[in-house]
């Protein structure tokens, strides 16, 4: 019988396979919830088109497998810029103190044009067809004959299915005939869904008023509501920001609430001409609802990512969870999400 493979989730991991899946000649469909591809991954342009990371932002060299495919893609890197002093708050009551950055021996980098760079480059390799936008899946039935994936309106049929949804979404949204063995359910349950406590925010400016003092724009916090932070300018154009996390506290006050408390500090921080701010972003993730939904007890950050059930190839070896969460390297970082891609592609070749 001839492959046909059904993917559920368009961000990197479900991207990535289906652009090997699709040079090898197999017909793929990649069905996703959101409006948009990405998943995890989502540049957001604010006013004036200035690109901040609301996502996955950054990568390092030993992150090899994610290194190697831009390098195939032909997309550049750029370290992130740490140049001159950082910010630390300790305590409340206490005025943010001046402290020098040690020499960096493994940068981080960001990936030029954004992180969704990467994300556009791969679905270029797909028809418009192939991909299928504001579609929830929420069930998955399998039979002798054929494995099916069904939504509100439609039924896909396909050989193999490939779930690239964080663990604990997929056994707590999608039913499944026969139910999915009890040990990857219970697992599935206790994964944590990395970013999912996140709250990602960005203000843009016209110009880095901080490097003009030598300050790297980069700040740490005791205090908030922002914990950390960092110059968030680009390096191909004069776009300019400040991006960082939130006290993920936050996740139930408004943005407005929030808007105000962050430019509160950073006017503490940096002074008034923190006020002099174009935009600002945010991204709360525990409210994304395709990303994220709550644990029944207590998780742990990185818990269960990289589990070898995951592995398994289930329903006689026609579906497969992946996904950053499930690589038994880097879980949860953009690096575990090509590894789980290549790995199930390979396994979907030989078999």
């Amino acid at each position: 019988m001839k492959k046909n493979v059904l993917i559920i989730g368009a961000g990197l991991t479900g991207l990535l396979l289906a652009y090997r899946l699709k040079k090898q000649g197999i017909p793929v469909i990649l069905l996703e919830a959101r409006n948009r591809i990405g998943g995890r991954i989502y540049t957001h342009l604010s006013a004036q088109e200035t690109p901040i990371e609301m996502g996955a932002t950054w990568l390092g060299q030993q992150h090899t497998a994610l290194v190697r495919l831009l390098q195939e893609l032909d997309i550049p890197i750029y370290a992130q810029y740490t140049e001159g002093s950082a910010w630390y708050e300790p305590i409340p009551m206490q005025a943010p103190q001046e402290v020098q950055l040690p020499p960096n021996e493994s940068p981080s980098y960001r990936i030029q044009g954004g992180s969704s760079a990467l994300i556009h480059k791969l679905a270029k390799a797909l028809e418009r067809e192939e991909i299928h936008l504001n579609t929830i899946v929420t069930n998955i039935e399998v039979s002798d004959a054929s494995i099916e994936v069904k939504t509100k309106d439609k039924t896909y049929t396909a050989s193999k299915v490939i779930s690239t949804l964080p663990p604990n979404l997929l056994a707590t949204s999608i039913q499944f005939s026969p139910e999915l063995p009890e040990e990857i359910t219970t697992i599935a349950k206790k994964t944590h869904t990395w970013m999912g406590e996140s709250i990602k925010f960005g203000v843009s400016y016209l110009t880095p008023f901080w490097r003009e003092n030598n300050w790297s724009g980069t700040l740490f916090s005791n205090v908030g509501p922002i914990t950390e932070m960092y110059d968030h300018a680009t390096i191909e154009s004069e776009k300019y920001a400040l991006k960082g996390f939130l006290n993920s506290n936050l996740s139930n006050s408004t943005k407005e609430e929030r808007k105000e408390k962050v430019l509160s500090q950073l006017t503490r921080t940096f002074g008034k001409r923190a006020l002099e701010y174009i935009s600002y972003e945010e991204t709360v993730w525990q409210k994304q609802l395709f990303t994220y939904t709550p644990y029944e007890n207590y998780v742990l950050p990185h818990q269960n990512n990289g589990q070898a059930i995951y592995q398994e190839v289930l329903y006689n070896n026609r579906f497969y969870i992946a996904g950053s969460e499930t690589a038994s390297y880097y879980g949860g970082y953009m690096e575990g999400a090509v590894q789980s891609a290549q790995q199930c592609f390979e396994h979907i070749i030989r078999n």
